[in-house]
């Protein structure tokens, strides 16, 4: 056993892009996402670091922005951020049945060539109403066989982010720990298929 935790603790630090579909403030899917910087600070999960990674500056995409496999300064910056990351982490409701432009917007520029999602692991996560954005996340799932992103299988995690009990506070901060929980459980299973895939 000690052997093992000697092996875990020599692996290198994973970084963890993170990605919210939404651009409200106080969105439920944000507050995943710094659950998830916080739950990699305790000793469980030992070995990640995540990032947010805004994409509210990101412009529609449009190819008369680009300029000899150039984009602009945001567009490159993001791109920079994803390149760089070991894995990707989707935090996103769900708008109209599928995944919302803001989210689609930033996939759509990443993969502009060079693709820099291309052979990264992915999990995903959403907090919404109605279906807790299984449509979304399955349309995901789909634009990623295209970009050859690599999804965990398991577990799935769907949230009723306003069906009792109250699972995130007015600024959309996680407060249910029965979610933080599944969540935990979601950055092990990302973190362990990082490992096994090995660097992108």
């Amino acid at each position: 056993m000690a052997e093992e935790e000697a092996h875990r603790e020599a692996k290198p630090t994973i970084r963890v892009s993170a990605i919210c579909g939404s651009l409200r403030r106080a969105s439920a899917n944000r507050g995943l996402i710094r659950a998830a910087m916080e739950l990699c600070k305790e000793t469980t999960i030992a070995g990640m670091e995540v990032e947010d990674v805004d994409i509210t500056g990101l412009p529609f995409v449009n190819t008369d922005l680009e300029s000899n496999s150039t984009y602009p300064p945001a567009v490159e910056a993001f791109r920079k951020k994803i390149l760089e990351a070991d894995c990707v982490l989707f935090a996103s409701p769900e708008y109209n049945y599928s995944i919302p432009a803001p989210l689609k917007n930033a996939i759509d520029w990443a993969s502009r060539p060079p693709n820099v999602l291309a052979d990264k692991p992915a999990a995903i996560v959403s907090a919404a109403g109605g279906s807790a954005g299984k449509r979304m996340q399955y349309h995901l799932r789909q634009v990623g066989v295209f970009l050859d992103i690599h999804f965990i299988n398991k577990p799935e995690v769907f949230i009723l982010a306003h069906q009792p009990p109250r699972k995130f506070d007015g600024d959309g901060n996680l407060i249910d720990p029965e979610t933080k929980e599944r969540l935990r459980e979601l950055l092990l299973s990302l973190r362990a298929f990082t490992h096994r895939l090995g660097p992108s």
